[in-house]
């Protein structure tokens, strides 16, 4: 930079290079794109290079022609057709010279003294027919310090000029519109008229009324041959009169003083990192929007296995009521036949022990093994099939999410974000799917059913050997059929006597309801056990299927909050600095 700058001045610059590290080190940790980190870097070098003012607009504009004028002959080449179709940076040199850097910079050294400290750039236009000449434009404007935005009197304005305003101004950058070829209008009044149209609409699309040259470059190139180097020739010449290209050399090669090209130097990185942060703010939002859902879904999936809970344990309560009753219908069997069997009526069939067991056995015992057996294993079946739907109303929320959000990030920062979520979402989908896939509801019930039997063995501590549930139950009442045979036994009658066959015939009725009460809640507590396990179980594997999507959600929450904070405190740091660069170089009048 060729000026000796103050005390203050360098420490703008300074602070300027630490608010750009910052901001490059915060989108590298948002997976910027490559693209955005380079332009960062490149704002960084451009504190310490020389003035750049870059010229765009349309192709037929009159870009190349200007810059002729400025440079007092024709050293560019101009045509009707596209004739720049790469960048050309026009450098000081002591002769005239051109070197390739890249596919679409050309630089050119010319022996023009005011380009020692201002160096020009000369675009392709932006709605030339070559396919890339927009695409290069566009790309280089971010690394100007000064826009001069040619458009031509007599189509003032056009569509793509209009678009490529509009992105010039998201960069923040000073721009200067030039009218040029004004010598095609004749009347002053429609000269004025165009102006005040281009004044107009440049405060629209700039949000600020813009500085407006109106040139004929044509004109002010002509008077400079004819001139040669006598700038008091020049002064006298009608037609540099009539080109009004005076005030626009004027401001460039005086007013931009070395002040004002400090000022315009170091905004233009402030511009560069003030557009940057809007669009990455921009994408933190949209992330933190898709989190907030994740969240959502998060728990959706929790309050659903809430009432999944409440759901397992209310419908557990009705299923095992089933067994009950079937339990409860053979306590009020027993009453009835030991109400019909012990009477004196039918003292002669007591004395008959065989036959009072078997009429026992058919008219009470009846088939309740098979009904207790079918029960129990309509409630098994219950819970293995709830648990299997589970698992697939997890899986199907999980699909549907997947899809219906697959698109809802734009931008590269977050395809990596987007990719871990979406695998995470999948991943979680396939442990679902694959515990669906793994259920075999027959074998799921009947192993369930012999955990149950083996867990009533142990509580009724009875030889099961192959009995089913229901054979289990009748064999624990095996004591009180004994005692019910052996009281009707041979001699009894005449030991009992008529008073004591009633009180017998209630503590039979008495011991057969303590039974089966013994049997029922050693069944239900089997029962209850083995639910609370499976319940226990399956809820604990839907929990650990989703936690490595919750992990990432929670996590990354708190990581976009550290980086959204940072990312404001970097917004009011740009702010601090564009308040202090106009107090210690306030913009020319």
């Amino acid at each position: 930079m060729q000026r000796i700058l103050t005390a203050e001045q360098d420490q703008l610059i300074r602070r300027e290079r630490s608010l750009l590290e910052d901001l490059r080190v915060l989108l590298v940790r948002l997976g910027a794109a490559d693209d955005d980190l380079a332009m960062l870097k490149r704002s960084l070098h451009q504190l310490d290079e020389l003035f750049l003012l870059v010229v765009v607009g349309e192709f037929n504009a009159g870009k190349t022609a200007f810059l002729n004028a400025m440079l007092g002959e024709r050293l560019l080449v101009e045509g009707v057709l596209p004739t720049t179709s790469q960048i050309q940076v026009l450098r000081y040199g002591a002769q005239k010279s051109e070197d390739m850097t890249g596919d679409d910079v050309l630089v050119i050294h010319l022996p023009v003294e005011w380009l020692r400290e201002i160096n020009l750039v000369d675009t392709p236009g932006t709605n030339a027919v070559i396919q890339r000449h927009q695409e290069i434009t566009e790309h280089f404007v971010p690394r100007s310090d000064l826009v001069l935005f040619v458009t031509s009197a007599d189509r003032p304005f056009s569509e793509s000029e209009r678009l490529l305003l509009q992105r010039i101004r998201e960069w923040g950058k000073k721009i200067i519109i030039v009218v040029n070829k004004i010598d095609l209008i004749e009347d002053d009044n429609d000269r004025q008229h165009i102006v005040e149209f281009v004044a107009e609409n440049g405060a629209q699309l700039l949000g600020v009324t813009p500085r407006i040259f109106p040139v004929s470059a044509r004109l002010a190139l002509k008077a400079k041959e004819q001139a040669g180097h006598a700038h008091a020739a020049l002064e006298r010449s009608d037609l540099w009169a009539q080109s009004r290209f005076g005030a626009l050399e004027r401001y460039i090669l005086t007013a931009l003083d070395a002040a004002e090209r400090l000022r315009l130097k170091l905004e233009n990185p402030v511009g560069v990192a003030d557009h940057l942060s809007n669009h990455y703010r921009r994408l933190i939002e949209n992330r933190s929007v898709v989190l907030k859902d994740d969240f959502e879904a998060i728990d959706a999936i929790e309050a659903q296995l809430d009432a999944y809970d409440i759901d397992m344990r209310r419908d557990f309560k009705y299923h095992l009521s089933h067994v009950d009753n079937v339990l409860y219908g053979m306590a009020e069997r027993g009453d009835r036949f030991f109400d019909e069997t012990m009477r004196i009526g039918r003292v002669f069939d007591l004395v008959n022990g065989e036959k009072v067991r078997a009429e026992f056995e058919r008219t009470v015992v009846a088939d309740t093994s098979r009904a207790v057996e079918a029960q129990v294993s309509d409630l098994i079946d219950w819970l293995v099939e709830r648990d299997y739907r589970q698992w697939r109303d997890v899986m199907d929320y999980l699909n549907q999410r997947s899809q219906q959000h697959a698109d809802q990030i734009v931008g590269k920062v977050g395809s990596d974000f987007e990719f871990n979520r979406q695998n995470l979402i999948a991943s979680v989908g396939r442990e679902a799917q694959r515990v669906v896939d793994s259920y075999d509801p027959e074998t799921e019930s009947l192993k369930l059913a012999q955990q149950v039997q083996n867990a009533l063995v142990q509580t009724a501590a009875v030889e099961a050997g192959a009995l089913g549930l229901g054979a289990i139950l009748v064999a624990v009442l095996h004591t009180t059929l004994l005692d019910v045979t052996g009281l009707l036994g041979a001699g009894a009658l005449a030991a009992l006597g008529f008073y004591v066959l009633p009180y017998r015939r209630n503590r039979l009725k008495q011991e057969l309801r303590e039974g089966i009460d013994a049997l029922r809640q050693q069944l239900n507590e089997a029962l209850t056990r083995q639910f609370e396990r499976e319940l226990t179980d399956g809820m604990q594997r839907m929990r650990e299927a989703i936690a490595p999507y919750t992990r990432f959600v929670r996590v990354e929450r708190e990581k976009l909050d550290r980086v959204a904070g940072e990312m404001e405190r970097l917004r009011r740091e740009l702010s601090d600095i564009r308040v202090a660069t106009a107090r210690a170089l306030p913009p020319q009048e």
